[in-house]
């Protein structure tokens, strides 16, 4: 059980404003995210990265942040959480203006990684930081719906001020705008956040720090590997050595005298149910998401502004259904709204495989807005089983936890969900791209689809059509099997909610069955 069962203080004005500032960093840590799937279109065409070098702009940042925040989320323990945030805030701010300007996609790869180390130090200081400053049930449900909340209108306004930038400015615009709020939070975090640590914490393990980070980086690189070039020895040997290193981390923990990650939080099965849960649903989202940004502009030939108010419902989508949760699972059996949730999010996800080449919007925006409203109450409840299941000296280890699950889902959503759908798209034009197209420009069309609507405008004609409408064929192949794994993926795991967690009451987010 928790410690707010307990000691369960209310939060008075000065906790309320501090979240205020924390939602502010998790809005544009999500719009930092969101903007970028709307920059790809115009991002290969300026610097005219590999597929290849394409997914790891996208993912790095994913890899980096999964692989360090059980590490910065312990650290966080040790010198203070609100330290560790401003830390952070101020990297990201300084790392995003160098991202702007940068000359070419290895820069770009390097640029995003170390926004991956930013953005690890800021996630578990935000979600330890509400979880110690909001100690009442009820006022703890509220403030977690707020920050799911913020994440949700990140996701909601990214795309329209993102658009906007694209429609008026370089690619690199977008990741100027987390400049002035990172900044902003370095002036009010001292002056309305309270620092918290652990004052019986031993001292930080630097050998269990970097295990950690090498199993996660050497496993997700792995499966990444395998999805998209099929199975090698560079592949299997990534995977492998991952799984050795994460065996001997494992044991370290068990034996050591000051563990950086308390391993008995696993023998709570809500905990690893809903860890299981909120990162397979992460895994869906941020594989549909990044579809759908390329299927308006690249498919339907939407302007990035159009595209950005579009997307704008589903964002809409996460905040309604992010403020609802708090009220709902007062009610509700947190399995019911969380196996409801996942099976929502499954139909919407299934509804992408209808989506077709011409006038298909309406589709995926009632797809988009369906696997919001579903996904939404999950984020929020899983989130508050896992570090609730914490006590509250070890907020900071259980928000690393919980933050490294959801990563590592959206690392995996992209990373695998992408590269089959570019294995399918290449697979698809090997045969249906017409021969007399150059040998040079057959091949850069089969890498990505933005390079294919380059190709095809610099082609006569008949021809130009031709190629265009076989790569958005292709590319919506892709996409018809990617949702249909993501949606029946999702149907599994409502199953597995609505078994597993149904012990748990209404309101109770810590019970352990």
């Amino acid at each position: 059980m928790s410690g707010d069962a307990v000691v369960s203080p209310r939060a008075g004005r000065k906790e309320w404003v501090g979240l205020a500032v924390l939602a502010l960093a998790c809005l544009v840590y999500a719009m930092d995210m969101t903007v970028l799937h709307l920059a790809v279109p115009m991002l290969s065409s300026d610097l005219h990265p590999t597929s290849s070098q394409l997914l790891w702009i996208i993912d790095i940042y994913g890899f980096m942040v999964a692989g360090l925040l059980i590490t910065m989320g312990t650290l966080g323990d040790r010198i203070g959480r609100r330290r560790m945030l401003l830390f952070g805030a101020a990297l990201f701010a300084v790392v995003s203006i160098v991202a702007a300007f940068a000359p070419s996609a290895e820069t770009l790869i390097v640029c995003r990684a170390l926004l991956g180390i930013a953005g690890a130090t800021v996630a578990p200081s935000t979600l330890s930081l509400i979880f110690n400053m909001f100690r009442d049930a009820r006022q703890r449900s509220v403030a977690v719906g707020v920050w799911v909340g913020a994440y949700s209108t990140g996701g909601a306004v990214g795309p329209i001020f993102g658009g906007f930038l694209l429609e008026n400015f370089w690619w690199g615009s977008v990741f100027l705008l987390a400049v002035p709020v990172m900044v902003l939070l370095l002036v009010l975090g001292p002056k309305v956040l309270p620092e918290f640590r652990d004052p019986e914490v031993g001292k930080l393990d630097p050998v269990s720090a970097v295990m950690c980070v090498l199993t996660m980086i050497a496993l997700v690189f792995g499966m990444k590997a395998i999805a998209q070039d099929g199975i090698g020895w560079a592949a299997i040997g990534a995977v492998v050595g991952g799984l050795v290193v994460g065996a001997l981390f494992v044991r370290r923990q068990l034996t050591h005298d000051d563990p950086m990650l308390d391993l008995r939080l696993f023998r709570l099965s809500t905990f690893r149910i809903a860890l299981l849960i909120n990162m397979i649903g992460i895994f869906v989202a941020f594989g549909y998401f990044l579809f759908v940004a390329q299927y308006f502009q690249l498919v339907l030939g939407m302007t990035p502004l159009a595209t950005g108010l579009v997307m704008a419902p589903s964002g809409i989508g996460f905040i309604i259904g992010s403020q609802l949760t708090p009220r709902l699972v007062r009610v509700v059996r947190p399995a019911y709204l969380i196996g409801g949730g996942m099976a929502l999010a499954g139909i919407g996800l299934l509804m992408m495989t209808l989506l077709t080449t011409d006038g298909g919007y309406g589709m995926a925006l009632a797809a988009s807005v369906i696997c919001s409203l579903g996904l939404a109450p999950v984020f929020g409840i899983t989130t508050e089983i896992v570090v609730g299941s914490a006590p509250p000296e070890q907020a900071g280890a259980a928000s690393g936890v919980s933050e490294t699950g959801a990563e590592l889902g959206g690392a995996l959503g992209i990373s695998i969900l992408g590269s089959i759908s570019i294995a399918i798209y290449r697979g698809d034009l090997a045969s249906t791209l017409p021969a007399d197209v150059p040998a040079d420009a057959a091949v850069s069309a089969r890498d990505t689809l933005g390079a294919a609507v380059d190709v095809a405008a610099g082609l006569p004609g008949a021809l130009g059509d031709s190629v265009l409408q076989a790569a958005r064929d292709a590319f919506l192949h892709g996409v018809h099997i990617t949702a249909g794994i993501a949606g029946i993926a999702s149907l599994v795991i409502a199953v597995v909610a609505f078994r597993r967690l149904r012990s748990l009451p209404p309101g109770d987010y810590s019970s352990e069955d």
